[in-house]
């Protein structure tokens, strides 16, 4: 699954989900919620693009 960068430099990974934050292991860049944001920084999803590394 493709992963996804903050400007902050944070990396969300689907296969390692956002725990901390309520989203579980393999769910996909699209299928988490809205409101769901940066779990360093706050931006939101729209920030983000696609990690090339």
């Amino acid at each position: 699954m493709q992963k996804w960068e903050c400007p902050c430099g944070y990396i969300y990974d689907p296969a390692e989900g956002d725990y901390a934050n309520g989203v579980e292991p393999d769910t996909a860049w699209e299928d988490l919620p809205a409101d769901w944001v940066c779990p360093l920084c706050g931006a939101e999803k729209d920030a983000f693009w696609k990690y090339d590394g």
